[in-house]
C-alpha cells in the first residue's frame, strides 16, 4: 500500500514529494538513444521530461532501468520520478502522451514507495533482438529490424547461443567503452525462434553489458551463415577479448522488452513488443 497518493494530499498540507513509476515504449530510430545529451542532440530521455514537466508544472527528471543506444527501440522501458504534484495516475497517463512525440508512449503510471527505483530494484532484464533473414532487403520496418541477406541456420545459433547460459565473464562481448564495474553477468536464458522470414534472438540476463546483446548477436549470425563454427561463440567467451568477437551487430533490431522487480512493488505487467510479432508472447517465460 503507497503511503500518500496524489489525491490525498490535502490543500493546506505540507508538501509532499510522491515517487511515481512508469512505463515507456519508443522507437530510437530517430534518437540518440536515452540519456539526455548536449542541447540539439535528441533524447528519449528529453523528449519524455518535457512531457512530464508540463503535466507536473515544474521540471521533472526521470531515472530509466537500462539507457538504450542510439537506434535502439523499447517497448516496456521502466522509469521513476519524483514529484508534488497532486496529479492522478490517468492525469500521467493522458497528459504524458499528450505532449510526447508520436514515436514515443507511456504505457502506464503508478504510484510506487520512496525505495523503488528503476535501475537498482530491477532484478532482471530481458531483451529480443530481431533479424529478418531474406536475400531481398525488406521496405517495410528498415530500422526496425536488422536485415540479414544470408541464409542462417537457426540450429547452429541455438547451439552456440545454449554455451552462452550462466554466469560467465562477458568481457568478450561488451564495447571497450563499457564503463560497467564488473563484467561478470548472468544469462538466465537465451532463445532464437523462427518466424516466417524472422528470426528472434530473445535474451534474458541479471544485468548486460554495453553493446553485450549486439554483439552476441553479431557472434550468433557468424555461426549462423557458416563462416565460423558452434564453438566459437565458447571460444569468444574464454578469450575474454573483445577483438576476437568479429562485428557489433546494427542497432536497429533490438528492443528492450521487459524489467523484472520484486513482487511487493506489484507493478503492472505488459505484453511484451516489438507489437509485429505478437505471436512472441505465447513464448514460455
Amino acid at each position: 500500500m503507497v503511503s500518500q497518493t496524489f489525491e490525498a494530499a490535502a490543500p493546506e498540507a505540507a508538501v509532499v514529494v510522491s515517487r511515481v513509476a512508469a512505463c515507456i515504449e519508443y522507437r530510437g530510430t530517430a534518437y540518440r538513444g536515452w540519456q539526455r545529451q548536449q542541447s540539439g542532440v535528441r533524447s528519449v530521455q528529453e523528449a519524455v521530461e518535457k512531457a512530464l514537466s508540463r503535466v507536473a508544472n515544474h521540471p521533472v527528471s526521470t531515472v530509466c532501468a537500462g539507457r538504450t543506444d542510439a537506434g535502439v527501440h523499447a517497448s516496456s522501458q521502466i522509469i521513476h520520478f519524483d514529484s508534488d504534484a497532486r496529479r492522478s495516475m490517468a492525469n500521467w497517463f493522458h497528459g504524458a502522451n499528450a505532449n510526447l512525440p508520436a514515436d514515443i508512449s507511456l504505457a502506464w503510471a503508478q504510484p510506487v514507495e520512496q525505495d523503488f527505483h528503476a535501475r537498482f530494484s530491477a532484478k532482471a532484464r530481458r531483451y529480443r533482438y530481431v533479424i529478418y533473414n531474406d536475400p531481398v532487403r525488406p521496405a517495410h520496418l528498415a530500422h526496425e529490424v536488422t536485415w540479414n541477406y544470408r541464409t542462417l541456420d537457426i540450429e547452429r545459433m541455438q547451439q552456440a547461443g545454449a554455451l552462452l547460459v550462466g554466469e560467465h565473464d562477458f568481457s568478450a562481448y561488451r564495447a571497450v567503452a563499457c564503463q560497467a564495474k564488473s563484467p561478470v553477468k548472468t544469462i538466465h536464458h537465451l532463445r532464437l525462434v523462427r518466424f516466417g522470414q524472422f528470426i528472434v534472438l530473445d535474451v534474458r540476463a541479471n544485468a548486460f553489458l554495453h553493446h553485450m546483446v549486439r554483439n552476441i548477436a553479431g557472434v550468433l549470425m557468424e555461426i549462423g551463415c557458416g563462416e565460423r563454427p558452434v564453438e566459437w561463440a565458447a571460444e569468444v567467451l574464454k578469450s575474454r577479448d573483445r577483438r576476437e568477437g568479429g562485428l557489433t551487430a546494427p542497432p536497429f533490431g533490438l528492443y528492450l522488452v521487459d524489467v523484472t522487480y520484486p513482487e511487493r512493488f506489484q507493478l503492472p505487467h505488459r505484453y511484451m513488443g516489438p507489437h509485429f510479432l505478437s505471436a512472441l508472447n505465447s513464448l514460455d517465460d
